[in-house]
């Protein structure tokens, strides 16, 4: 990149990009090998992925009406756009009480490992070792419980989301708004809003009580609104490729699956850029850890070494000689 710097009319311009947070962020995936970080992400959670939408099935038959499952599986679908009616799910549906018992097992034994493996991912990116102390029953129980709060966290987004789009769709028929109008488009986008407020929550989950890591408030939210409006892009723009990709002959029967993988790849390596984000310093703290500690706001300093109120600048309380202990009476 230094070469580009000394160019004359883009020098400037890539020497301002190489300030930003979103570039440093890049460099950060770039130290961690981000690349191998996706590729681990998209194989535990697609050997993690067929298991989940059995089980979620299984407890929607047995829960919801036929109604109801109809509206959660197309809210499920619409997670993998392009393919979903290459998935078949009215016929998992149908066999979900067959097969969940099953999947539900091996969810609980592969969703254990998918914590372990996203924990180990993102913590790799902040640069922090995932060596594991304690008891690792302890350990498994623990990965157990965030498993299950993941889960719990993304139905209740899902209902939201669910939620706000029949309540847009209720809008839209009272209004006797078209869909093909600009009143329409703006009902989208407002469907769209409320889905990447249900992805907003998850990220919030997943950033920081997935790795065990608390990263400064802004950053955390910055970097799950990047995400969320991120993942609604992606369902946008590569629905119809992955479309493609699953209905290509020269794939076969590994048309679905390709696709699916392509699908989980992206959206890894979109978690992985908002792990970045968070786990990247901004730049006025990377000024503030180089500033010698005597010109670092009073704030900053260790107790003993802020200054005491009414003293000179730069003195410090060490510098200031304790006032004198008054005698006592006379005689005593």
């Amino acid at each position: 990149m230094d070469w580009l710097k000394k160019l004359p009319v883009v020098g400037p311009l890539v020497a301002r990009l190489t300030l930003t947070h979103t570039w440093r962020s890049y460099e950060t995936l770039e130290r961690a090998h981000w690349s191998r970080l996706a590729a681990a992400i998209t194989f535990i959670s697609f050997l993690a992925l067929f298991p989940l939408i059995t089980v979620s099935a299984a407890i929607g038959a047995g829960l919801l009406s036929q109604k109801q499952l109809d509206s959660l599986q197309r809210k499920l679908t619409d997670q993998v756009p392009g393919i979903s009616d290459q998935l078949d799910l009215h016929s998992l549906v149908a066999n979900a009480g067959t097969v969940g018992l099953v999947a539900g097992a091996l969810l609980l034994f592969t969703g254990i490992g998918w914590v372990g493996s996203m924990r180990g991912c993102l913590r790799a990116v902040w640069g922090l070792d995932d060596a594991d102390e304690g008891n690792p029953f302890v350990l498994k129980a623990r990965d157990a419980v965030i498993l299950v709060g993941l889960g719990v966290t993304g139905l209740a987004s899902i209902g939201a989301s669910a939620l706000g789009s029949t309540a847009v769709s209720w809008s839209a028929r009272q209004l006797g708004i078209s869909a093909g109008g600009a009143g329409g488009v703006l009902l989208q986008i407002a469907a769209s809003a409320v889905a990447a407020g249900a992805a907003f929550l998850i990220l919030l989950y997943v950033l920081s009580l997935l790795p065990h890591v608390r990263p400064p408030r802004r950053r955390l939210i910055v970097a799950a609104v990047i995400g969320a409006v991120g993942f609604e892009a992606l369902k946008l723009l590569l629905g119809g490729y992955v479309r493609d990709v699953a209905g290509k002959n020269i794939y076969g029967a590994f048309g679905v699956p390709v696709a699916l993988l392509l699908w989980i790849n992206f959206t890894a390596k979109l978690l992985l850029f908002c792990a970045a984000w968070t786990a990247t310093p901004s730049k006025h703290d990377e000024l503030d850890e180089d500033r010698p500690e005597e010109d670092r706001p009073d704030e900053d300093r260790p107790e003993e070494d802020r200054a005491t109120p009414g003293t000179a600048p730069g003195a410090t309380r060490a510098d200031v000689a304790p006032p004198p202990v008054p005698n006592g009476p006379a005689g005593a």
